[in-house]
């Protein structure tokens, strides 16, 4: 009974403070080594956009690990889940920072973005511990993907926030490769199919609003 109310304690305490507070990042923000030029305002537009995507990714991150923490069998795992959600705030915390000086704001969704997240990583860790690390693992490869496509479409003069997406997408791959070592289940190509169905309509609608 008190690991379940420590759980629920955890989680409401994760949803205020992903979705109401300003992040703070443990790391510094990545830097450049070339500044970034004068953007056009359709090239800034285009950057805060793309930045916008990657900061939903982050709050989907932030509840995808708080909710499989919850209902982890193991107590280590317990733990590595709330590590990987603790390093993924320095994502969130760059993230709205480039989105602040892009003069961009962040998506008017993110209580669904969080919501549904949540809902995900509950399910994905009900199924075991093996399938809950797979679904991490398949996860952080498609984020990976996704951060890669966004090297190619964000503005060349934007080295700032190319910067920031290149350590997040070294990060991803790591901790992609923590959940292989730590025992995660291959998932069946069916629930990647739909994880990258589900993907699209997030990152179109970030996009947006």
């Amino acid at each position: 009974m008190t690991l379940m109310i420590d759980s629920v304690l955890t989680a409401a305490d994760s949803a205020l403070r992903t979705l109401f507070a300003r992040p703070h990042a443990t790391r510094a923000t990545p830097a450049s080594p070339q500044a970034t030029g004068e953007l056009s305002e359709a090239d800034r537009r285009e950057a805060g956009a793309l930045m916008r995507v990657n900061h939903v990714g982050e709050v989907c991150a932030q509840a995808l690990y708080t909710a499989q923490a919850a209902v982890a069998r193991d107590p280590a795992l317990r733990a590595h889940f709330m590590e990987a959600a603790h390093e993924e705030t320095d994502h969130l915390a760059w993230t709205r920072q480039r989105l602040d000086e892009l003069g961009a704001r962040p998506s008017i969704l993110n209580p669904l973005w969080y919501a549904g997240a949540f809902g995900l990583g509950l399910v994905a860790g009900r199924l075991g511990d093996p399938l809950s690390l797979g679904f991490v693992a398949e996860t952080e490869r498609q984020v990976e993907a996704h951060l890669d496509s966004h090297l190619d479409r964000l503005p060349p003069g934007d080295s700032s926030s190319r910067a920031v997406v290149e350590q997040m997408k070294l990060d991803e791959a790591r901790h992609a490769s923590q959940a292989v070592d730590a025992g995660a289940a291959e998932l069946p190509a069916p629930a990647k199919a739909l994880m990258r169905v589900a993907s699209r309509v997030m990152t179109t609608l970030a996009h947006r609003i």
